[in-house]
Formats: structure tokens, C-alpha cells, sequence
């Protein structure tokens, strides 16, 4: 039977209905978008990143690190055994002072020199100015140089004081009238060498003789932590005759030689080495003058400041960790001097301080160089960035190159 014509031609021209098979055109077309955005993405990126690569490239690090070997660290254990001792420390002057580095005494009163370029006596509650090495403005990394910066201070066998300033050079201050004598200046040139960045200090029993560190001859204290990551070799033990006022060479090719100590027989000094995490000891005097050995090494910081205890052994302050288990950062980079250049070329100094741990340390080494006991603060919730403990009737001070104030221990309590 034959349809009608127009009933034909409504089926013809009916609606047709879309079906799944034209869904991988539109899959297709996104596929495509997506592809284009990532290149785009790429491109983009490339364009941003390709020049900061190109400027690190071009770049010169300011500073040329040499390959050193660190033993791996040792273990946290035993003496080394984490503890909060130093969480039992009491904050003195708060907001007072600050960067108070060294500390000495004469009888209760404590004298110290701070990053304002002040030498300030510290009478029980009381904080005066005693003296001023350097001139203002202070405060700013440009002006540490004309500021000054009190470093290790001593009390000598007259009752005078003795100051080792970073920039400006060793002088001898009054404690009573604060007045001020210039024994060494800093742009004295020694053995053909400049001193550069002066650190601590010790004087003998007579008075006759100074011994300082001069940290390195490349660097100025500011840039400490250059010195740290470059790690050269160029660090000298100095001395200095009261009466000749003449400054000899004792020892040199030390990688930051930083805190330093007499021994009793006052034929040797102990000298931190900074970089390699150990105290050397080198020969002044005697038989073995000229000559140098190893006191301790591998020690689990980087130690600072070194003083003598009431024991009879030493105390030393560590200016940064070295932890095991965990992960040192310096033992790291010091295979990798390619890595240091690459870092100081991105970074700040002021932004690379902020990855330096606030875990504080202090050993108490025997007179032969066996640890006797360590006191710890992780985190340095109560004391940080420890850079000297110096014991005096009892108690234990403790300095800092960065903190706002000083901290005290009661060695009874630990």
C-alpha cells in the first residue's frame, strides 16, 4: 500500500537526533585547547625562568669555596645526649643590650661590648656605657665598619680591660674612667697582610704579651657567614708584645680561627677552628714553639668562644649544630663548592641567616679534651645564638652575637 506524499515528506524532514558518535569531535577540540594552553604555559615560563638563569649564570659568586673534609658527625649520644639544661637559664637585660658576644668580670661586675660598637658595664641592674670604640651611626651592616664591633674582652693583671674590635683593631679600656688605649690598629699590616677581621683575645699573667685571632684575611666580620661557606684557609694566630709593640705571626692557614684560650703553662693556646668543628692547640712558647696539634675534633657544633671553668677544663660555646641523626647543612655544601656558589648568588645574607638553627649548645670540655658534660636548648627558646659561656662564682653567662640580652645559669642546678 502506497503512503501519502506528504506524510513521505513530514518523515523526511523529521528532527534528527544527535547520538555519540560526534563526541570525539569535541573531545578532540579539547585535547587541542589543553595542548595549546600547556605550550603557552611553557612558553611563558620559559621566558620568565630562561633570563634568571642566564643572570645566575653571568653572575660571579662572591666568593670561591675550596673542597674540605668533614668527618661525619658524631653521634648525639653519651656526653653529647640532648637535654633543655640550658632551659634553666634566666634572661638578663632584655632588650637592653644587644649582640652582647664576650663577657669578663671584675668582681660582680660584668663588662661586655655589643653590636652598637658599646662597651657597657653591667652592675647589677644597671646598664651604663663605659666606653665607644668607634663612631655613630650604628645599627646597618654598611656602618659596622666605622661603628666598630667589640668582639673578646678580657680583664688583665693590672685590672684593665682588654678589647678585641672586629674592625677598629686591640685596645685597653679603663673599667673606671672608660678611657680608651689603642695597642693595635687595624690597618696595621701584618707579614704583608692587612688585619682584616680580629676576633678574641687572651693576655698572660704578666701582662707582657696579647694573643688574638685574626679570622681571615679576605673577609670582615659582616660577611661572616662568607667566611663560613668559602672556607679558606686564611686565618692566622697573632701576637702582640706590650712592651716591643710588635705583632708576630704564631700560626696561620687556619679556616676561621675564632675563640682562643691560654693554658695554664701559657706555652700553647687553644684555638677554635670555626669551619672544620674542632680546637687546635698551637705552640707559642717553649720547646714546641711554632708548632700546632689537635686539642679535640669532630666536635657536634661549630664551636665559638672558648674559657677557662672553675674545673679546671674549658667551657665552649657552639655557634651551630652539627646533627646526627638529622642533617647538617655545612657538612653538606663542603664537598660542593658549586652549590655555595650557586646559593650566594640567589640569596641574601640576611635571608640566609634565617635557615641557621636556633639550637643552642655548650660543652664543658676536661683539660685533656674529653667532653665532661653538654648542656642543649633546641630550638633556643631561652638562650640563642650562643657565642660564649663564661663562668664567674658559680654561675654560667652566657653571650650572643645576635640575642637582645644575656643569659645566667646556675651550675648548682645542673
Amino acid at each position: 500500500m502506497n503512503e501519502p506524499e506528504g506524510l513521505r515528506f513530514r518523515r523526511l524532514n523529521r528532527p534528527q537526533i544527535i547520538t555519540d558518535s560526534q563526541e570525539p569531535r569535541y573531545k578532540g577540540t579539547s585535547t587541542y585547547s589543553g595542548k595549546v594552553f600547556r605550550v603557552t604555559l611553557i612558553c611563558v615560563g620559559g621566558f620568565l625562568v630562561l633570563p634568571l638563569l642566564v643572570v645566575i649564570l653571568i653572575l660571579e659568586s662572591p666568593i670561591h669555596p675550596e673542597v674540605f673534609s668533614l668527618s661525619e658527625p658524631p653521634e648525639l649520644t653519651g656526653c653529647y645526649e640532648p637535654n633543655l639544661k640550658l632551659r634553666e637559664a634566666q634572661r638578663l637585660y632584655q632588650d637592653q643590650l644587644v649582640g652582647p658576644e664576650s663577657i669578663a668580670n671584675i668582681g660582680d661586675v660584668l663588662y661586655t661590648g655589643t653590636a652598637d660598637g658599646k662597651i657597657l658595664k653591667l652592675d647589677g641592674k644597671s646598664v651604663s656605657v663605659l666606653a665607644r670604640l668607634g663612631r655613630p651611626p650604628c645599627g646597618s651592616h654598611d656602618d659596622e665598619p666605622t661603628c666598630g664591633r667589640p668582639l673578646g674582652i678580657r680583664v688583665g693583671p693590672n685590672g684593665t680591660l682588654f678589647v678585641a674590635d672586629a674592625y677598629l683593631g686591640l685596645f685597653e679600656v679603663n673599667p673606671v674612667t672608660g678611657h680608651v688605649t689603642t695597642l693595635v690598629h687595624a690597618s696595621q699590616m701584618v707579614a704583608g697582610q692587612r688585619l682584616s677581621f680580629i676576633n678574641d683575645l687572651d693576655v698572660t699573667q704578666d701582662g707582657r704579651k696579647v694573643f688574638f685571632t685574626d679570622s681571615s684575611s679576605r673577609w670582615q666580620r659582616r660577611d661572616y657567614l662568607q667566611l663560613i661557606m668559602e672556607a679558606t684557609a686564611d686565618g692566622r694566630v697573632l701576637e702582640y708584645d706590650t712592651l716591643t709593640k710588635q705583632v708576630s705571626v704564631m700560626m696561620e692557614g687556619l679556616r676561621f680561627p675564632n675563640g682562643i684560650q691560654l693554658l695554664p703553662d701559657e706555652e700553647s693556646v687553644l684555638v677554635t677552628e670555626t669551619t672544620m668543628a674542632r680546637i687546635r692547640r698551637v705552640h707559642v712558647s717553649g720547646l714546641n714553639k711554632g708548632g700546632m696539634d689537635t686539642f679535640i675534633d669532630n666536635l657536634p657544633g661549630f664551636p665559638d668562644n672558648i674559657r677557662r671553668g672553675s674545673s679546671g677544663g674549658y667551657w665552649v660555646a657552639m655557634s651551630a649544630v652539627r646533627p646526627n641523626p638529622g642533617f647538617s647543612m655545612l657538612d653538606f655544601l663542603s664537598q660542593r663548592p658549586w652549590l655555595k656558589k650557586l646559593i650566594f648568588k640567589i640569596f641574601s645574607h640576611d635571608v640566609l641567616l634565617k635557615f641557621v638553627p636556633r639550637y643552642s649548645l655548650v660543652l664543658e670540655l676536661h683539660e685533656s679534651g674529653v667532653c665532661v658534660q653538654s648542656l642543649h636548648d633546641p630550638h633556643g627558646e631561652v638562650a640563642a645564638y650562643i657565642s660564649e659561656a663564661h663562668e664567674h662564682d658559680g654561675q654560667l653567662y652566657l653571650g650572643s652575637f645576635r640575642s637582645p640580652f644575656l643569659c645566667r645559669l646556675d651550675l648548682s642546678k645542673v
